[in-house]
């Protein structure tokens, strides 16, 4: 049963410095649209987390932090409890987040002028981290049929077939468009790496945002052949709403990998916890397991609402229940407005900040991203304001 108040409870986030809220003039040009874009949560953290928190900062003292017994241990039980994948502590290599890992990773596994996969449309650090540092880019572009992506493995073995393809970035479960790739799904991408030398380096951020428990593989569970060949990124970030407090965990079974993706880190000097992202971290894992299961069952409430709302008003807008994550990759190419038209109209007219579907892939005009982790009243006024394109 859900603790309504946990969720349905405004909380005023403006002058917090929230990169939501109070990063809207700077990025989007106006200072009164309603914020469903970045994606972090409008819900307070889980009461473990905070009176954690609370506790640590009352002790007032917040120097170097060691990575504990206690914290490895938090992350490799909920790892075996949420995933059924069993982790040796060994295995880790803290980050204070998932792309400095991404950046790491293609530093340090390929050279400039190799070649790295993505699968579009996906989050935008994917091409940063590999455009910005001189590797060649490919993209395998997703099918779409019906609001339903799969993998292009067609595409991906061709793409493969020249050499210089070195690395392979998953999103599993994927961003934005909210599929949880079958376990088939991953054996086919995985025989093709393992056919051609190609690490893949898996962004499981989202892993524990799935609306049916137990259907996320990680991608290391495949086969022992593939776990020794991968990089598993993951955090309690986007699980949790911490994401502010900077805490990764990498999982690296390959002893090799593992030595030379640490180098990587301490290199850059990125191997120290915050004290209070451990105490968050620890927290969380070991406490906020029945309050993850009542956000998840919330946000799915609010993306019923939204499908529904848009099918009665909207019936030009199409929306899709995603596998997992907490946002909606939305369709609007059927109202036949250019995406800057589109852009405009909900900016301007509807009052509505949402993710460009052009960031995430230049051919992805037409669609928008939407973040409904926040409260139902929140999403209400969304779709109240969404109806200025009801005649459009």
């Amino acid at each position: 049963m859900i603790n309504q108040h946990l969720f349905d409870t405004p909380i005023d986030r403006l002058s917090t410095a929230s990169e939501k809220w109070d990063g809207l003039e700077p990025l989007f040009g106006v200072r009164d649209a309603l914020p469903m874009w970045v994606a972090d949560m409008d819900f307070a953290a889980p009461p473990s987390v905070i009176e954690a928190l609370q506790t640590r900062v009352e002790h007032g003292i917040f120097g170097y932090t060691l990575r504990t017994e206690a914290y490895h241990a938090a992350v490799t039980d909920w790892m075996q409890r949420r995933h059924n994948w069993k982790i040796n502590a060994d295995w880790i290599v803290f980050t204070p987040g998932i792309v400095p890992a991404l950046s790491i990773a293609v530093q340090q596994f390929t050279s400039p002028g190799d070649a790295v996969v993505i699968q579009t449309p996906v989050y935008p650090p994917f091409y940063d981290v590999v455009r910005d540092q001189g590797r060649e880019l490919i993209t395998n572009p997703l099918i779409e049929e019906h609001g339903k992506y799969t993998m292009d493995l067609n595409h991906l073995e061709r793409s493969f077939q020249n050499g210089k393809v070195k690395m392979l970035i998953l999103c599993s479960p994927h961003n934005p468009v909210g599929r949880v790739w079958s376990r088939e799904e991953l054996e086919a991408l995985a025989s093709l790496c393992l056919k051609y030398n190609v690490l893949i380096v898996s962004d499981e951020i989202h892993a524990d945002l799935v609306y049916e428990r137990g259907t996320h593989t990680p991608l290391s569970l495949i086969s022992e052949a593939i776990a020794d060949r991968s990089i598993i990124c993951t955090a309690p970030s986007k699980t949790f709403n911490i994401p502010g407090l900077s805490s990764s965990n990498i999982i690296v079974p390959n002893a090799e990998l593992r030595e030379q993706f640490a180098k990587g880190v301490r290199t850059m000097g990125l191997s120290s916890i915050s004290t209070l992202g451990a105490v968050a971290t620890e927290a969380a894992y070991n406490g906020g397991e029945d309050w993850l299961d009542q956000c998840l069952a919330y946000i799915r409430g609010n993306m019923e609402y939204v499908q529904q709302f848009i099918a009665e008003h909207l019936p030009g807008i199409r929306v899709h229940l995603p596998e997992a994550t907490y946002l909606l990759w939305v369709d609007f190419r059927e109202l036949g407005l250019t995406h800057a038209q589109l852009s405009k109209k909900l900016l301007h007219e509807a009052g509505l900040a949402f993710n460009s579907g052009v960031v995430f892939g230049k051919e992805y005009a037409g669609f928008m991203r939407i973040n409904v982790a926040c409260p139902r009243a929140t999403v209400e006024e969304a779709m109240r304001r969404l109806l200025v394109l009801a005649n459009k």
